[in-house]
């Protein structure tokens, strides 16, 4: 059952999430029965896996070792993952209002698709929720078991609705053998992308860990071009993002922890020749933001020209181009990147999400947040940000309802 049409009324703590500039100069609309809507492709969305997937799924030799829940001796709860901060105790938080709506929704396919109507989505790329913690270990085989298991699970729930609701295959790259392994297997069923850790190698940084520069990665860019896969790093994913404690971790652990290390893939990938040996690799960061990639693709030239005498490899291009070239990042709400997006020319490199339905999302009151952050776009900039960015990297399909529109058609084709 769709909890869709509980969202007319927001509840205090998100009257905010209906603030809007308005859009009447805009030739097209956002709005979700607009008759003229933007085709929109949600790059970041969060499926809702149940509470046994693992424990159902996965060896019973990993049984004590899932990550999941656990009761103290006053009946207090604590997080327990492997890699993360031990012991976590968890805030017996009540929600309400809309945040109570949010953690409830899209349970079933079916329910998925109604409540991103409502949002005025087409179709959504899908990450884990619970999930995210399959790669806080440094067990390559675990890490590699759950993967398997949060990728069976989720082609079994979305294949046929992968149209629309289009689930990335989960890696743990740490062992490359049982990682291509899994990427040949994902790519035969039929996943549109896959999704990499932010570290090959679970924790904090150690300079004698592998990392996505190194050469012994090089098998695994060549078997993700064969398939023609994207690859995505999702935030969080590549140590434990709850580092902080006490007085303001909840904005430091956001901020530091969870957003700010998203950006080390890409630029591995970029300043290493990794995207220059392999021109066809398609990567991208997401629920990370885009105000910053401006800044860090200024700050890789940078590099690259003033320490020259220590730059190795030699590029043919410059760091930076590669990035515009193969690269891409997705947002919910960051005007101050799409502010920089025309002038460092990177419209074609970001990719708009709702996120559903995460808090820090804009579900279901995108429309909202689009037009209080996309006004200085143009039309055509707008749809490709909302959604046909997303088609030339993904490969959705166009509802005919949109091959009226130029622009749209001609991505379509």
């Amino acid at each position: 059952m769709t909890l869709a049409g509980d969202t007319s009324v927001p509840d205090a703590n998100n009257e905010w999430r209906l603030d809007t500039p308005g859009a009447t100069d805009w030739p097209r609309s956002v709005r979700p029965t607009a008759p003229n809507k933007y085709f929109m492709v949600s790059a970041d969305g969060h499926v809702q896996e149940p509470n046994d997937l693992w424990l159902e799924r996965c060896d019973s030799k990993y049984r004590d070792r899932l990550p999941g829940i656990t009761l103290g001796s006053k009946g207090e709860k604590y997080q327990k993952t492997e890699g993360f901060r031990q012991p976590l105790k968890l805030r017996d938080i009540k929600f309400d209002g809309e945040d109570r709506l949010r953690n409830r929704s899209g349970r079933t396919p079916q329910e998925r698709v109604a409540d991103l109507a409502l949002d005025g989505v087409d179709a959504e790329i899908l990450f884990p929720n619970k999930g995210l913690t399959i790669w806080a270990t440094t067990d390559a085989e675990f890490s590699t078991a759950m993967c398997r298991a949060y990728n069976d699970w989720a082609w079994e729930t979305f294949a046929d609705f992968n149209h629309c609701l289009s689930p990335l295959a989960a890696i743990a790259p740490a062992n490359l053998e049982t990682a291509i392994a899994e990427i040949e297997r994902c790519a035969t069923l039929g996943f549109r992308g896959l999704t990499l850790p932010c570290k090959p190698i679970w924790g904090p940084p150690d300079h004698g860990d592998l990392n996505y520069n190194l050469r012994e990665f090089d098998p695994l860019w060549e078997c993700i071009t064969d398939v023609d896969l994207p690859v995505t790093f999702h935030v969080s994913t590549g140590r434990d993002p709850r580092a902080s404690r006490s007085r303001g971790g909840a904005v430091i652990n956001y901020a530091v922890h969870s957003l700010a290390p998203t950006m080390e893939p890409l630029i591995n990938i970029c300043a290493s020749g990794v995207a220059e040996s392999f021109p066809t690799l398609r990567f991208g960061s997401i629920e990370a933001g885009i105000g910053w990639v401006a800044w860090a693709l200024q700050a890789m030239d940078e590099a690259y020209l003033k320490h020259h005498m220590f730059v190795r490899p030699k590029l043919e291009m410059m760091p930076s181009a590669y990035f515009k070239r193969q690269g891409f990042a997705s947002f919910q709400e960051d005007k101050v990147g799409l502010d920089l997006a025309r002038e460092h020319g990177l419209v074609d490199n970001f990719m708009w999400a709702n996120d559903f339905p995460h808090h820090e999302g804009t579900w279901p009151h995108s429309a909202e947040a689009i037009e209080r952050t996309m006004g200085q776009l143009d039309d055509s900039e707008r749809a490709r940000v909302l959604g046909l960015n997303a088609v030339n990297v993904f490969g959705f399909e166009i509802p005919e309802r949109y091959l009226d529109q130029p622009d749209t058609a001609a991505a379509a084709r």
